[in-house]
């Protein structure tokens, strides 16, 4: 099981807060350090020190770390140009030696595009949106000449399809999400992962055989599918220092309900062991408190040695 850290830096935080939690999950032996790709907070929260931009932290990471792997679960279509975006993940691959993931998801927040001024569409308009954009970030990123594409959205003509990441054909593409239709039809499309958001057991393993389904109608059996959690957890040492990191998960939020995996580490080790039956082999803990970096040491002292 890999195990990378996953932050929500929209909630408001620093830069520099950032960097010293990704270099200590680096120190600590963590895979990767992910960060949610948001401009407001979803909880109470009064948002000082305000958001950062995924992708210009990251690039700013990629200069400052040397080993643990970066990317967005998940960078918004709606907030960039697939083409702009193709062209900053590049560069931040080339900037990190080629240790990004690049998550991407249709956008569902509705009140930060509001805020902000930036178009939210329908539900089926994202969608589309989405569809397109995978088709010209991967398209521009495997382009061995120039690239041209002709969609309802997006029309490129000659584009040059540089820089080019170092990873080839491009940074592994993560999708994400619980819509039983067209997230499964196009992660088989598209993605080399497929990641599920804080979701029980029982329904990871449903939404996983829906994309199964898909990966068979679409003749995909190489490569297979990532199938990764991202999964909240609270764990002490004692059940009172468990329960306190527990109750920062509990606040009223605009996303649906999310149980945390709540306990002592052999408690974690177990609960992160029936994803594993299920099939999974990446999981995003998520770092609700930027400063609470002895939660880090203990995971990777007590339950990272002990997973399968």
């Amino acid at each position: 099981m890999r195990v990378c850290i996953f932050t929500e830096p929209h909630r408001g935080a620093t830069y520099d807060e950032l960097l010293t939690a990704a270099r200590h999950a680096e120190a600590a032996g963590f895979e990767g350090f992910f960060r949610a790709d948001h401009y407001l907070p979803m909880h109470d929260s009064d948002g000082f020190p305000g958001p950062t931009d995924s992708w210009v932290t990251l690039g700013a990471m990629a200069r400052e770390t040397s080993t643990i792997r970066l990317g967005t679960l998940l960078t918004c279509a709606t907030f960039r140009h697939p083409a702009v975006t193709a062209i900053s993940v590049a560069q931040v691959d080339r900037m990190s030696g080629g240790r990004v993931d690049f998550g991407l998801g249709a956008g569902w927040f509705g009140k930060e595009h509001e805020a902000y001024g930036i178009p939210f569409h329908t539900p089926k308009q994202r969608f589309d949106l989405l569809e397109e954009q995978f088709a010209v970030i991967t398209g521009l990123w495997s382009a061995t000449a120039g690239f041209s594409y002709s969609g309802q959205h997006y029309q490129l003509k000659d584009a040059p399809g540089l820089p080019k990441p170092v990873q080839v054909p491009g940074p592994p593409v993560i999708i994400g999400g619980r819509g039983p239709k067209r997230t499964p039809e196009l992660a088989a499309r598209y993605a080399d992962e497929f990641n599920l958001p804080f979701t029980p057991v029982g329904q990871s393993a449903a939404q996983y055989a829906r994309v199964a389904e898909a990966c068979e109608k679409h003749g995909r059996t190489k490569p297979p599918l990532v199938l990764s959690v991202g999964l909240a957890i609270a764990c002490g040492r004692t059940e009172a220092e468990a329960t306190r990191r527990q109750q920062k998960m509990d606040e009223a939020s605009a996303l649906p309900p999310e149980g945390a995996i709540t306990g002592t580490p052999q408690q974690v080790v177990d609960a992160i062991g029936q994803y594993a039956e299920i099939g999974a082999t990446r999981i995003y803990v998520r770092l609700r408190d930027l400063g609470d970096l002895d939660h880090l040491d203990l995971l990777a002292a007590e339950v990272l040695p002990h997973l399968p």
